[in-house]
């Protein structure tokens, strides 16, 4: 069987310019030539430094955080308020099980939170950054006679915080405690009387729970009791993430990294209730 050979050739700049006029039936002349030459080397010259652009846009996009997959999308939060409230502080701790005390568990996760949403967009406004409560944060020269008044005060301004701010959501962060140690699991609360996407929300935030750290089967339930809840006048729900009465969850409430966890559930979740919203 007879085989061909295919040659490739690449035609240089004087080559070039013959074929063209051996197509077109010119007879080159010098000066046409000398132009045509000078054409020639000005496209190369372009063409090399297009070329030399072109990888130096794919070289930064690479190297800038394009591990994001959102980089060179819009943020998927952007122009969203969100009011964070870490439960408790100061020197009203919340429950507490040894050393383990709710204001420190609910400030780091809020914090992890915060930190979440701010990269997705969204404008975070929290009511303490402090081991210490609202008022000292809000306040601080407010004087109180007795504890029990100053987290009453405590309770009114974080309302106000959230009447002031006008969010497009607000979201409070606890951990929970009983006398019995076999309970367990996150759960999320909304108030009946209170927005009434606040119970849309609410599932939104514990089906992101169970579907990423799959410890709880809990589902987010209505709340009589909560004073924040039915008081704000966006949609809001409380985020119990938690039993500091268990043993297994009071070491997993503790861990940073499953702080971290429990934060980016709760993110994920506020972002597929705006995605809801949306649709």
């Amino acid at each position: 069987m007879r085989t061909t050979k295919h040659h490739s050739y690449i035609l240089n700049s004087q080559e070039a310019w013959e074929f063209f006029c051996l197509l077109s039936s010119i007879v080159p002349s010098q000066t046409s030539y000398t132009i045509y030459k000078g054409w020639w080397i000005w496209v190369k010259r372009w063409l090399a430094l297009g070329v030399i652009m072109l990888m130096s846009i794919v070289v930064v996009a690479y190297e800038t955080n394009a591990s994001d997959r959102n980089f060179f999308l819009p943020d998927p939060l952007g122009g969203i308020k969100i009011v964070i409230d870490a439960g408790h502080g100061g020197q009203d701790g919340g429950a507490s099980k040894g050393e383990v005390i709710e204001k420190d568990i609910t400030l780091a996760i809020a914090q992890h939170v915060e930190k979440q949403l701010k990269k997705k967009g969204a404008t975070v406004v929290m009511t303490r950054t402090t081991d210490g409560d609202v008022i000292d944060e809000h306040a601080s020269s407010e004087k109180f006679g007795t504890l029990r008044e100053r987290k009453k005060q405590d309770i009114f301004l974080r309302k106000d915080i959230v009447a002031k701010e006008q969010p497009d959501m607000f979201i409070t962060i606890h951990a929970n405690a009983i006398p019995e140690t076999k309970w367990r699991g996150a759960q999320v609360f909304y108030h009946k009387d209170g927005h009434a996407d606040g119970e849309i929300l609410a599932k939104s935030i514990q089906q992101s729970i169970r579907t990423n750290l799959q410890n709880t089967d809990r589902e987010a339930l209505s709340i009589k009791q909560i004073y924040l809840l039915k008081k704000a006048e966006v949609p809001a729900a409380l985020v119990e993430t938690g039993f500091i009465s268990n043993d297994e969850e009071r070491a997993l409430l503790t861990d940073k990294k499953y702080q971290e966890k429990m934060a980016n559930a709760i993110v994920e979740g506020i972002e597929n209730y705006m995605l809801e919203k949306i649709e």
